[in-house]
């Protein structure tokens, strides 16, 4: 049986993608559990292998089927002139991170490759006519769901996190939660724990929304009249769910390692507890979709482009984290 094909996307190339992607791959035992093909520019990547002195050569082609099953390959979906300008976001370096996607996420429909995992883009350089998206997320969403489809999860070994509310400004974040929408993430949440991670009746945490989970209305009816209502209908939907929990004191009592998942209402609640914990081996991933798909827990960092600083961790456990869930839904 062939083994899996991981499409890679390049991301920001002036930032610590290339970095991170070419010393996960300059691992000769990453080539031995799947076919690493890297959608980007050997032009870039040599930039970047000479700049950092990594010892690892990428095999050229022009389409996956030509990949080799035992070396890291390379797709080339950007023009041969384009410049690399490290630690700074640039319109050039946007355009190229899209045109990787572009090319990877239709290769990924037409089954060509198995599974993406996503070097960190910018959200601000790559916006454009053709992508009008706040983040990956909402862009996969598009191309392989429906609006509401997508769940970002925030996962290590031990710790998963998943918001109700995704990129969406603070200042709308209560007119987002509804009880229907927070029963759907819910249902997805519990879902994919089941199939994607393998834990069989997880257990699921559901936070407040506002401080001490709204102190019984007093600092908020967000609890009382949507979160509880849609906690109190999937426990009789057979879900083992409990809440709304006041965040603060969850993870400050370390509450976490109780449950299989947790589900905050909005970015920042889940992600900085996450990333406080699990920052260096976190992996991003889009439940709720039909394909699997990947990322670092960690953006561009500018700060730390071309010093050969960057940690390569975050980026190897979305690879494997790819190929395991992938294996999870073909087994189930």
């Amino acid at each position: 049986m062939s083994k899996i094909k991981v499409g890679i996307t390049q991301g920001d190339i002036n930032g610590i993608s290339y970095e991170v992607i070419l010393k996960t791959l300059e691992d000769n035992r990453i080539s031995e559990l799947c076919t690493p093909i890297i959608y980007g520019s050997p032009k870039v990547a040599a930039y970047h292998r000479k700049m950092l002195n990594l010892n690892i050569n990428l095999n050229l082609i022009n389409k996956p089927e030509e990949a080799l099953e035992k070396r890291a390959n390379i797709i080339n979906c950007c023009n041969d002139e384009i410049k690399v300008e490290v630690g700074f976001s640039t319109p050039q370096a946007g355009d190229a991170a899209f045109k990787a996607l572009e090319k990877a996420t239709k290769d990924l429909k037409d089954g060509k490759i198995d599974v993406l995992v996503t070097a960190p883009i910018n959200k601000n350089n790559i916006q454009s006519n053709n992508f009008s998206f706040p983040g990956h997320t909402e862009y996969l969403e598009s191309l392989f769901g429906e609006k509401g489809d997508a769940l970002m999860i925030l996962a290590n070994e031990s710790l998963r996190i998943a918001v109700a509310t995704g990129h969406v400004p603070v200042s709308k974040i209560s007119s987002c939660l509804t009880q229907e929408n927070i029963l759907k993430k819910i249902k997805q949440f519990n879902k994919s724990l089941i199939e994607d991670f393998g834990i069989f009746k997880p257990r699921i945490a559901v936070l407040g929304l506002n401080p001490h989970a709204g102190d019984k209305g007093v600092i908020g009816k967000e609890e009382e009249e949507i979160i509880f209502p849609a906690v109190k209908q999937a426990l009789d939907e057979g879900i083992i769910c409990f809440g709304p929990l006041p965040a603060d004191g969850f993870f400050g009592s370390n509450g976490h390692a109780h449950y299989d998942g947790i589900l905050a209402m909005y970015h920042d609640q889940g992600l900085i507890p996450f990333k406080t914990i699990a920052m260096d081996n976190g992996v991003n991933f889009t439940a709720g979709l039909s394909v699997v798909r990947t990322s670092p827990d960690h953006g561009t960092a500018y700060d730390l482009a071309g010093k050969n600083m960057a940690s390569e961790n975050s980026f190897r456990q979305a690879l494997y984290m790819a190929l395991d869930i992938y294996k999870n839904r073909e087994n189930k």
